[in-house]
């Protein structure tokens, strides 16, 4: 239900399993949701690298790219890993763009 509402393919031999019972996202999709939650944490720490977003995408991306066009096939610790990369730059990304939204509201306040 959690997979399928949120695009996810879950197929069963690109997922991770605990004890008998599969996750209901992918390895890569795991690694996304992952990297969403990092995000918050490193941009207090880390701040705003649009450079070092765009990079984290294009790491999911290639590994995406790589595996679709049958170049080397990934596997689903490097799709974790990856997931993590890309979701982190995403999610930064969005934060960045409702920092600035915010601040821009705010000189109207």
């Amino acid at each position: 239900m959690l997979g399928s509402a949120s695009g996810c393919h879950q197929r069963a031999d690109r997922s991770f399993k605990y004890k008998g019972y599969q996750f209901p996202v992918c390895a890569r999709c795991t690694g996304v949701l992952i990297g969403y939650l990092l995000s918050v944490p490193m941009y207090l720490l880390l701040g705003e690298s649009v450079l070092l977003c765009i990079s984290c995408m294009a790491i999911m991306f290639m590994d995406w790219l790589i595996q679709y066009l049958k170049i080397r096939s990934s596997t689903n610790i490097r799709r974790l890993f990856t997931g993590i990369a890309g979701g982190y730059g995403l999610m930064t990304i969005q934060i960045m763009i409702l920092v600035q939204l915010c601040r821009f509201v705010a000189q109207f306040l």
